[in-house]
C-alpha cells in the first residue's frame, strides 16, 4: 500500500511531501510490535511442554504492553503533541467538509458494510487461491492481505493521486500499526475466552524476518518526508521479493 501510493502519487506529482514526524511515530510503533514478535520466536527451551507454557505466558504479557503502547501513542499524537502531526500540504481543493454527525454515521455504516463484504470476499478468494495450487503461506501473507485491505488501499491511492500523501502514509502505516499493536493483541487475549486453543505470538522465524525487513524499509523511505515515484518502485520491489519467496519456497509452519 505504501509503495503503490508513492508510485501513483509520484506519477502525477513531481515531488510530494508529507509529515515525517507522523510517519516516524507509526514506524516506531511497528518496530516495537516486531520486537514483540521476535522475542517469542527467538527464545526456546529444550522441553516442548515447558516451552509452550512459557511462550503463552510471555505472549500475554507482551500483548498487554503492545495495547498500552498503542493507547499511549494515540494519546501522544491526538492530544498532548497534536501540533506536530499537522498535514504537510493541503492537496487539491475538494468539496466542503461534511457535518461531524453525518460523517461519523456514514463512517460507521460503511465500516460495517465493508467488514461484511470483506469477510465473504476473503473466504471466497482464499478457496479460489488454494484451488489454483497456491500455498497457505502465500495465500495468508499476500492474497488475503491484499483483498482484506482493498478498501483502505482505494482510499490511500486516491489520496496520493490528489497530492494528499499525509493521508496515504497515515492509512498505510496507521492500519498496519493498529493491527499489530491492537487488533492482534486483543485477539490473543480473546482467544483465552472464546477460542478452542489460546493463541500466542510465536511465528515462523522467516515470517518475523520479513516483517522486520518491511518495517525497516518503511522507516528508511519515510524518514525524509518527501517522496517521488521511484521510491514507490523500491518499496514495491521489496514486497515482490517477499511474494516470490513465499510462492516458490513456502515456509514450513509448525
Amino acid at each position: 500500500m505504501l509503495g503503490a501510493s508513492f508510485l501513483l502519487g509520484g506519477l502525477r506529482h513531481h515531488v510530494q511531501e508529507y509529515n515525517r514526524i507522523s510517519a516516524r511515530l507509526q514506524a516506531g510503533l511497528l518496530f516495537l510490535a516486531t520486537i514483540a514478535l521476535l522475542i517469542p520466536s527467538a527464545v526456546s527451551q529444550a522441553d516442548a511442554a515447558t516451552a509452550a507454557a512459557f511462550t503463552r505466558k510471555l505472549s500475554v504479557g507482551l500483548v498487554v504492553l503492545l495495547i498500552v503502547a498503542y493507547g499511549l501513542g494515540t494519546l501522544f499524537s491526538l492530544k498532548t503533541h497534536r501540533e506536530l502531526f499537522a498535514s504537510a500540504e493541503h492537496g487539491e481543493a475538494g468539496e466542503a467538509p461534511w457535518p461531524m454527525g453525518l460523517a461519523l454515521a456514514t463512517l460507521a455504516a460503511v465500516t460495517v458494510l465493508v467488514a461484511l463484504v470483506s469477510e465473504v470476499f476473503v473466504a471466497s478468494v482464499q478457496k479460489a487461491a488454494e484451488a489454483f495450487g497456491m500455498t497457505p503461506a502465500f495465500v495468508g501473507f499476500i492474497v488475503v492481505a491484499l483483498v482484506g485491505g482493498a478498501a483502505e488501499m482505494a482510499s490511500a491511492f486516491s489520496g496520493a493521486r490528489k497530492n494528499r500523501l499525509d493521508l496515504s502514509v497515515g492509512i498505510a502505516l496507521g492500519s498496519a500499526s493498529q493491527i499489530a499493536l491492537f487488533v492482534a493483541p486483543v485477539l490473543v487475549l480473546v482467544s483465552y475466552v472464546i477460542g478452542p486453543t489460546p493463541m500466542d505470538l510465536q511465528f515462523w522465524p522467516g515470517a518475523v524476518v520479513m516483517i522486520l525487513i518491511a518495517i525497516l524499509t518503511a522507516a528508511l523511505v519515510t524518514n525524509s518526508g518527501r517522496s517521488a515515484w521511484f521510491v514507490g518502485v523500491l518499496v514495491l520491489m521489496v514486497y515482490l521479493i517477499f511474494a516470490m519467496t513465499l510462492y516458490l519456497l513456502p515456509p514450513q509452519v509448525k
